[in-house]
């Protein structure tokens, strides 16, 4: 791990070439690794944790006051902070994924060929995670547990800002490491805010098996555009939900409300709402009424400003915008039809829902919709990898290749073919 918090790394790529050389080493042990050191690693890493919360306080605090002094927001000196509960929490979630299945070494049903051979898939591990995210130190515990659970190494690159800390919970990670008695590399910090080591982490291919980049469009386009080693990501979270006019309305008023209120700065908030044209005069005024009350601002179409008051008026804009703010963009729609039409047009494939008592749109919604997450009569907010019953989750993917959706411990790995012969040769 580097501590470079107060000193310069003068060869960026020297160091993630070092960083990577020992994560590939010690892939290898955890790849042989069953899940008894494993498990005792993640419960021990917990009790590091906890342990260290004075010194994990302290490093925090500098954090802290240094992103005060640089002006830093206040919703990110939130995310920022390291209070007890949420150390409390980072031990307890550590603790979560110890008791969660194993899916390495998990064998497919083994089928036996024409030729005599039998032929099944085994789980195993990616190998080197590189992880980039920003300001939530939280993040450095939730991703060490999950790749090692999964069989991983990592390397972790984290907001600038948050470097102190980090590195005060790789520290304890990495003691939990040693006392099962498993390489300590196999969690990495880099050890520098120098913005080149994301450029030099990202083309580390020879190193690298994939990256998980979690942050903002400007670091997810930049990692897009210039990377060599393939990711798991997504770029937006524009959610929808269509209520259809065979919908209970009582319903759709509580889904919509809650996809949108629940949490507003989440990827699987509900950002537009589709209403077919038969019950939108009966919805939306209710609706509106809630809203208004609620504090959240709609931005609608023209049909759908003919049937409420008050409604700012929705721009070209409006309809790929992910607002993650008390902002909800509305639109009346002909029926399903043009419903799916727009979220095919406008969507991010992150996450749709239809609210419908009619089981021939649901069936067609959930076949047509082509998005990582397709509900019906349910809020966008219970697309995550909690709700899933995945146990957590490294974050959520809209790429159609290797994982999609929410990425557990299952999308932390991939399958290789075994062959089982006694002898058989191929004529």
């Amino acid at each position: 791990m580097g501590t470079a918090t107060h000193s310069v790394i003068d060869d960026i790529n020297g160091h993630i070439e070092a960083l990577g050389l020992a994560a590939r080493r010690a892939a290898r042990v955890l790849a042989a690794s069953d899940s008894g050191p494993r498990n005792e690693a993640l419960r021990a890493m917990a009790r590091h944790i906890r342990a260290g919360q004075a010194e994990l306080t302290q490093a925090n605090q500098q954090d802290l006051e240094a992103a005060e002094a640089a002006g830093l927001e206040a919703a990110l000196m939130d995310r920022l902070a390291l209070t007890g509960a949420r150390i409390e929490a980072m031990a307890e979630g550590l603790e979560q994924i110890a008791a969660l299945p194993d899916p390495v070494g998990a064998i497919s049903q083994i089928e036996p060929m024409p030729s005599g051979i039998r032929v099944g898939r085994m789980r195993v591990p990616l190998g080197v995670v590189g992880i980039i995210y920003e300001s939530r130190p939280n993040v450095t515990a939730d991703a060490a547990g999950l790749c090692l659970k999964s069989g991983n190494a990592c390397v972790l690159r984290g907001g600038s800002e948050s470097l102190r800390s980090n590195q005060a919970i790789a520290a304890c990670i990495q003691a939990g490491l040693k006392e099962a008695g498993l390489p300590e590399q196999a969690v990495q910090v880099v050890g520098t805010t120098d913005r080149a080591a994301v450029g030099a982490l990202i083309t580390a291919d020879d190193h690298i098996d994939v990256l998980v980049p979690r942050g903002g469009k400007s670091l997810i386009a930049r990692i897009m555009q210039d990377a060599s080693v393939p990711m798991i990501k997504h770029l937006d979270g524009v959610c929808h939900c269509f209520v259809d006019a065979a919908a209970d309305l009582d319903m759709a008023e509580r889904v919509v409300i809650n996809a949108k209120t629940q949490r507003y700065g989440t990827c699987n908030t509900l950002e537009t709402l589709l209403i077919d044209a038969g019950v939108a005069p009966t919805l939306l005024p209710r609706l509106k009424t809630r809203f208004d009350e609620i504090g959240v601002e709609l931005r609608g179409c023209a049909a759908s400003r003919g049937i409420v008051d008050g409604l700012t008026v929705a721009t070209a804009a409006d309809w790929d915008e992910e607002y993650l703010a008390p902002i909800l963009a509305v639109r009346v729609v002909s029926g399903l039809d043009e419903a799916m039409e727009h979220i095919a047009a406008h969507g991010s494939g992150h996450t749709d829902a239809i609210v419908t008592d009619h089981h021939p749109h649901a069936e067609r919604f959930l076949r047509e919709v082509d998005s990582s997450s397709v509900m019906v009569n349910a809020s966008t907010r219970f697309a995550d990898g909690f709700e899933y019953g995945l146990g957590a989750e490294i974050g959520i993917s809209t790429d159609k290749l290797h994982a999609r959706g929410p990425v557990g411990l299952e999308g932390l790995t991939s399958q290789k073919y075994i062959v089982l012969g006694e002898g058989h040769v191929r004529e």
